[in-house]
């Protein structure tokens, strides 16, 4: 069993278009095999920000972290975002997600939670694209198979309403991220 992590998400739990369009992803990619690791509703998620290991974090700066998000995220108004269409990446195919600026107000919010509890924030501001993976790369070779399929798919892109982040216990112990809930913050 692998190491535990406190990390940020939002989950799409009951998302029926999120997972509507991951389903038919999965299908569109399923004739390329093993290639791909396809990755299930209950994980679809979108990766806000980490906080650190669980073991070298001290539980009870995670609990106040959480009511300091509390009070920031109660300041940003739940929105609609759009999913998709699908972009390649060497480790993933991702659903990137429009637009992107509440979810980046999000994730600011978290941060600055972070930073009033441990004075300063793990990973950097910079970087970070909001997207919903929907399959992880499985082996090496070439992406071409995968490009084919992709090019030649018109899905249309999915809605999910942002209500909520949640702050998770994850872990990839059986090829993919998987997580427990440690408490879940409400938006505004």
């Amino acid at each position: 069993m692998g190491r535990r992590f406190y990390t940020w998400h939002l989950i799409f739990e009951g998302q029926d278009d999120v997972h509507r369009l991951a389903a038919e992803y999965r299908a569109a990619l399923a004739p390329l095999g093993n290639i791909l690791t396809p990755i299930p509703d209950q994980w679809l998620h979108l990766t806000m920000q980490g906080i650190g290991f669980v073991g070298d974090t001290k539980e009870q700066d995670v609990h106040s972290i959480v009511d300091a998000a509390r009070s920031r995220l109660a300041a940003i108004p739940a929105f609609d975002a759009q999913i998709g269409p699908a972009v390649l990446d060497p480790e993933a195919i991702l659903l990137h997600v429009h637009p992107d600026g509440p979810v980046r107000a999000v994730r600011n919010a978290i941060r600055e939670a972070i930073g009033d509890v441990l004075g300063e924030v793990p990973e950097k501001v910079d970087g970070f694209t909001p997207h919903v993976s929907v399959a992880y790369s499985a082996e090496d070779g070439s992406a071409e198979p995968i490009a084919q399929v992709l090019a030649d798919l018109n899905l249309l892109p999915a809605y999910a309403r942002i209500s909520a982040a949640e702050l998770i216990v994850i872990h990839r112990d059986n090829q993919m991220y998987e997580w427990d809930t440690f408490a879940k913050v409400p938006l505004g």
